[in-house]
């Protein structure tokens, strides 16, 4: 289906392919306006709005846990909102200006108009998340963004911090990106009617698979290939964002090695030597964590009873590792 970008197998929705197309019919009906300026802004999110990775994880839970309800159509939809204000002022803190190898809102429209946009997705989100006759999505989704917002926070008060630990990064991403992913399948299993322990399961799932997602995040933007990521590479460094294959990098080299590394990072001009032992070491370490992380959430599935949805659950976690984009 459409929705789903060609880095995404589509055979990992079909479990729930007609659900992702109300979905997408929902959200695109929830941001209707009379204003032109409104109209041309929300079109362009097509782009943003890739691989639903969030409401495909939502309804697959649903799915695996006794089925898709209503409810999850409309809370599928509420993630999808979130998902793309938090990449739309993401692309504003990181003066962005390709995304999918399209322009950016902010490049083509403005920082102000950018901000205003992501706000209008959040206010959005919240106007239909009201329409549940239960107030129960609306605290959870409402506590989740304050995490998100609090990991972007730390995020940007740490940047340029050369002695960033391995556990403030993972705190880092925790918040910012897993918090996302763990609430999308916690909804998904509550909304289908898990006992407490599977939700709970669930939700640790979605939290190893988002923990996972960001960390690949990290690698590709360090080795990835600018025409199928769809964005310039090396970004977080040159912000002076340390990602997990730089920390291990740091911390395994040796000072004078080090100190190198550090005046490249301090001038903006760091470039990724992958033949240099540390370099190496972090990437290798990096990617093995993102692989420790989908067999913890592939072993999380386990108490489910078989069914498609659960196999797919179970593809789209193995996926993450091999993403290109």
């Amino acid at each position: 289906m459409s929705a789903v970008n060609a880095t995404w197998p589509t055979t990992l929705a079909d479990p729930v392919a007609g659900p992702l197309r109300e979905v997408v019919h929902h959200f695109e009906e929830e941001l209707r306006s009379d204003q032109p300026i409104v109209r041309e802004l929300c079109a362009r999110l097509a782009v943003y709005r890739g691989k639903m990775l969030r409401p495909m994880l939502l309804l697959l839970t649903a799915e695996a846990g006794g089925g898709v309800r209503r409810e999850h159509i409309t809370l599928a939809a509420v993630v999808e909102l979130v998902h793309m204000a938090t990449l739309v002022h993401d692309d504003v803190l990181d003066e962005a200006e390709l995304r999918r190898r399209t322009a950016t809102i902010n490049r083509l429209h403005g920082n102000e108009a950018a901000v205003l946009l992501g706000d209008y997705l959040i206010s959005h989100a919240y106007h239909l998340c009201s329409s549940l006759g239960s107030q129960h999505a609306a605290r959870r989704i409402a506590a989740t963004t304050n995490t998100v917002c609090e990991g972007e926070l730390m995020q940007v008060a740490q940047r340029g911090n050369w002695s960033l630990t391995e556990e403030q990064y993972l705190d880092i991403i925790r918040r910012k990106t897993a918090s996302l992913t763990a609430v999308c399948c916690e909804l998904g299993a509550h909304f289908a009617g898990m006992d407490a322990d599977a939700v709970g399961r669930m939700s640790g799932f979605g939290a190893d698979i988002g923990m996972a997602f960001q960390i690949v995040d990290d690698l590709l933007d360090l080795t990835g290939d600018e025409t199928q990521v769809g964005k310039p590479v090396g970004r977080d460094a040159a912000l002076g964002k340390l990602t997990l294959p730089l920390i291990h990098a740091l911390c395994r080299a040796e000072p004078a090695d080090r100190e190198r590394m550090i005046e490249r990072l301090d001038a903006g001009r760091f470039r990724l030597n992958g033949h240099h032992a540390p370099i190496r070491d972090g990437l290798d370490y990096a990617a093995s964590m993102a692989r420790s992380f989908v067999q913890s959430a592939v072993a999380r599935l386990s108490d489910l009873p078989s069914s498609d949805a659960r196999d797919a659950l179970a593809a789209a976690a193995e996926f993450v590792l091999r993403r290109r984009a």
